[in-house]
């Protein structure tokens, strides 16, 4: 998975360490993780329901404002709901294709974020999109995010 160089990144990017095993999925221009994508499970089993995660902390913070000034509300009103369902279907398709068949105990649940339906959090339908996922919420946080650049 991710190299000791990309651990410690992440690291520094979260202030804390990730907590499941993951791999870099998207850099910057100067190399360092933007999104990694985790491994269905914590390192105790306990499921890990978010594949993608944003890691940079500038687009973190923009976000949180995004959300913070009712973005989620918002894009719950202005998204297709079939075309969110359909994405929360295929997030949820691809997670699963990495757990190994017959694996016992609980395994992940949900869709972007760990929701069957609707919006959670715009981080990780944004980390998705980033990722190249085909998501909807992502793209409108993408276009919102791109028309509030100076």
């Amino acid at each position: 998975m991710a190299s000791a160089a990309d651990v410690e990144a992440v690291r520094a990017r979260l202030g804390r360490r990730a907590l499941a095993d993951f791999e870099v999925v998207v850099r910057d221009d100067d190399g360092l993780p933007v999104v990694v994508r985790n491994a269905p499970f914590l390192a105790d089993g306990t499921p890990m329901p978010t594949r993608y995660w944003l890691v940079d902390p500038t687009l973190r913070q923009r976000i949180d404002r995004l959300e913070a000034a009712g973005g989620v509300r918002e894009a719950q009103a202005v998204v297709d709901p079939v075309d969110l369902d359909d994405a929360h279907n295929r997030y949820a398709r691809e997670r699963d294709a990495a757990i190994p068949s017959g694996r016992p105990g609980p395994r992940p649940a949900g869709g972007v974020g760990g929701t069957r339906r609707g919006v959670k959090c715009l981080h990780a339908h944004y980390a998705w999109f980033l990722a190249g996922g085909d998501d909807p919420v992502g793209r409108w946080v993408h276009d919102q995010l791109e028309a509030a650049q100076p």
